[in-house]
């Protein structure tokens, strides 16, 4: 199996570094964009990628579209159902590629539903920075379907069609941070 290009350690999330975004076709003609907020992971990197792992965690109720209107309006029991379901997790199951790119298999739990996705994963490299800190920077992306994860409210357009499409995608762009030993 590949070796790890990083350093082996259980690596902690810098989340004011990092971003989870995600991006949906709206009424068939654009598109709309969002983020959550709050947000938690782990990295633990063994020897090889086979040895390595990730789990994280988002805060649903962190989503923001940029209009509190429809954020309300995701965070209800037509969307994500943030007051029964206040979290989505993620954890790895396995890692296919090299150690530069490479597809991230795990379970993804949205609204109490797990699926097996895959995300495209492209290492942004390891690095000391300039107050002694090791970090490693990633950039992963998935899409989804929205109605797998039990999330079906939509609206039919006059036109025809639907307000929200189905597909999801998924952007991360993650930065970890190796704790230093005491």
């Amino acid at each position: 199996m590949t070796e790890s290009a990083l350093t082996s350690g259980t690596w902690n999330l810098d989340a004011s570094h990092s971003e989870v975004g995600f991006s949906v076709r709206h009424a068939g003609i654009s598109k709309v964009r969002g983020s959550f907020t709050e947000f938690d992971a782990t990295l633990t990197v063994g020897e090889t990628l086979a040895d390595s792992s990730v789990v994280a965690n988002v805060q649903i109720a962190s989503v923001n579209t940029k209009d509190a209107n429809r954020d309300g309006h995701l965070k209800s029991a037509d969307f994500f159902d943030a007051e029964q379901f206040p979290a989505m997790t993620f954890k790895s199951t396995g890692i296919k590629g090299d150690s530069e790119e490479f597809v991230l298999v795990g379970e993804l739990t949205v609204r109490g539903v797990s699926k097996e996705v895959e995300f495209d994963v492209e290492l942004g490299g390891q690095a000391v920075d300039a107050f002694g800190a090791t970090r490693a920077g990633f950039f992963a992306s998935t899409t989804i379907s929205r109605k797998e994860f039990g999330i079906t409210w939509n609206a039919a357009l006059e036109a025809g069609g639907v307000l929200v499409s189905d597909k999801v995608k998924i952007e991360i762009d993650a930065s970890f941070v190796l704790p230093t030993e005491a």
